[in-house]
């Protein structure tokens, strides 16, 4: 599939199948997330890929954490919250978080990593989408988590970005639509503009 063509088709999967993708494959996206640009190559991405048994434990620090975050919750109300974490902890068969190191000096810009390491997941949600694979990206409360940094065996200091979710699509993805660039880019100093 040709690259535009990739990031124009790439959709947010609403659904995925049950069925995990061969390691291999998973191993090819993980690949294409190393090869972003990054300044002074310092790699500052961490990806974790969670599957089978350890999504139901990520379920549960989620599930723990979302419950802290309740003011006086019912059980009723607790309950719920519990089965919403874990049903987003096993919505698809693979989980990959991703998270950025800390600056490992003064020289470099924070900034400049999370960048780096968000231009990682693109290319690992790219190459997904071309290899047939579904993808969503989320973020949220579970991103902050001492308890789920912890999991993974990061610092407070780690950023993480976020979880993608991945395996095959359930459904067809729709059609997007964007706003088209030139309403929203400004051209200075070009002849003609």
């Amino acid at each position: 599939m040709d690259v535009l063509e990739a990031i124009r088709t790439r959709r947010t999967a609403g659904k995925i199948r049950a069925d995990v993708p061969p390691r291999e494959l998973i191993e090819e996206l993980l690949e294409a997330a190393t090869w972003a640009p990054n300044h002074r190559l310092n790699e500052p991405w961490r990806f974790f890929v969670v599957a089978g048994e350890a999504r139901e434990r990520f379920g549960e620090l989620m599930a723990a954490d979302a419950c802290a975050s309740l003011d006086d919750p019912t059980e009723e109300k607790r309950r719920g919250m519990i089965e919403s974490q874990m049903k987003k902890a096993t919505r698809s068969p693979v989980i990959i978080a991703v998270a950025c190191d800390p600056p490992s000096s003064p020289r470099i810009d924070p900034v400049e990593d999370v960048c780096a390491v968000a231009c990682g997941v693109q290319n690992m949600m790219l190459a997904a989408h071309a290899r047939g694979l579904a993808t969503k990206w989320s973020s949220g409360q579970a991103c902050h988590s001492p308890a789920i940094k912890s999991f993974f065996g990061l610092t407070p200091e780690h950023q993480i970005l976020g979880y993608i979710y991945l395996g095959y699509p359930d459904e067809s993805s729709g059609i997007g639509s964007r706003t088209p660039h030139h309403e929203k880019t400004t051209w200075l100093g070009w002849n003609g503009a």
